[in-house]
């Protein structure tokens, strides 16, 4: 089976010791292709450094280019500009980290949703698609998403962790939906084990988000907790199992979803290369 890790928060310094071994142990289990998260400028800029820096690994990296709501009190003209530069990079396919996020609000809302107003619009206005953080703000994000929509290519929720009726509207909205091990989670996660029966094929996408959400079904669990692309299969077998699918048919579906939304290469089967852009 062959896996595309949509999320993976590779700049975090948790991974600083090890980056290459961490994207060998991801190889090992079908995980052939990563989508780096930046979640502000210099981070955006670091995750294509590294896309860079690791490429001939064997893994194929590219990466994701904005500002994340906690970051958004730092938002300006010139964050805007960096953003754009590196959003002409060939590695980087997608706006975002970028949303709202009405639970810690690290940063005020107002500002949120400026940062998030202009990403969307610079999203529009290059044509790319948008990875979507949100947390207790669905109401929120919808009203200035529908303003947006139809001049978005494509939009993913990354770590969709709501209920029905946020998915429901993000889906009529034609929003893709990315799952993580949160789904794996019995202390705040099962309600997502009916919800994900619900995603359509062709718009549902998986994700570590390491070195966060550590799957709580793995066994054994890692010592320091930590996260990596290497456990994206127990994502795999949890939404799998609840949404009646084989592991395999699953795979074959998000990953191909992932390609398209992402427009990544498709990698050869034999080799466990990829074919250029």
């Amino acid at each position: 089976m062959q896996l595309i890790d949509i999320g993976v928060n590779l700049t975090h310094a948790r991974f600083d010791s090890d980056r290459a071994a961490v994207l060998a142990r991801a190889r090992a289990v079908g995980v052939e292709q990563l989508v780096l998260t930046g979640t502000h400028a210099e981070d955006s800029e670091q995750a294509l450094a590294l896309c860079r820096a690791l490429d001939g690994t064997g893994t194929r990296l590219f990466a994701t280019a904005g500002v994340h709501p906690h970051e958004a009190s730092h938002w300006s003209a010139e964050t805007a500009r960096r953003l754009e530069a590196l959003l002409a990079e060939p590695e980087v396919r997608a706006v975002g980290e970028c949303g709202l996020d009405f639970n810690r609000d690290f940063s005020p809302r107002p500002q949120q949703e400026k940062a998030l107003e202009e990403q969307l619009a610079l999203a529009a206005r290059l044509g790319k698609p948008v990875f979507l953080h949100e947390r207790d703000a669905d109401e929120r994000l919808l009203a200035i998403l529908r303003t947006y929509r139809d001049h978005l290519s494509a939009a993913v929720v990354h770590c969709f962790t709501g209920e029905k009726r946020a998915l429901y509207r993000y889906l009529d909205l034609d929003l893709h939906v990315g799952i993580t091990g949160w789904i794996c989670d019995e202390r705040r996660g099962t309600h997502l084990h009916p919800l994900v029966g619900e995603i359509p094929k062709g718009r549902l996408m998986l994700e570590s988000d390491a070195p966060y959400l550590l799957p709580r079904t793995l066994q054994p669990r890692p010592r320091d907790g930590r996260n990596e692309p290497a456990y994206l299969p127990e994502v795999l077998r949890e939404v799998a199992r609840h949404r009646g699918e084989s592991e395999v048919e699953l795979a074959l579906h998000t990953h191909d979803c992932a390609r398209r939304f992402f427009d990544l290469p498709d990698p050869l089967p034999d080799s466990g290369t990829q074919t250029g852009d």
